[in-house]
């Protein structure tokens, strides 16, 4: 899996997660709503959960593909 996201263009993950993540952008992303419902405890419906883990997974991917890009600089370094 890890060596998809690595052979994949970082542009992709970004609009991945601008379009994706944020959506729908009014009257706040959905994204913001859902952690802020998980960090008051009021995260309890199964599609609540759904859309956190919806709107949160391609900014896990464009963290990871960051990840995967510093350790593959840091390994050309050395």
């Amino acid at each position: 899996m890890l060596k998809i996201i690595d052979a994949l263009p970082l542009p992709h993950f970004i609009v991945l997660s601008l379009f994706l993540g944020l959506a729908p952008f009014f009257p706040e992303p959905h994204l913001v709503e859902k952690v802020r419902m998980l960090f008051n405890g009021e995260l309890q419906k199964p599609l609540d959960i759904f859309d956190l883990l919806l709107h949160g997974a391609p900014w896990l991917l464009l963290i990871t593909k960051l990840m995967l890009m510093a350790n593959r600089k840091g390994e050309q370094v050395s």
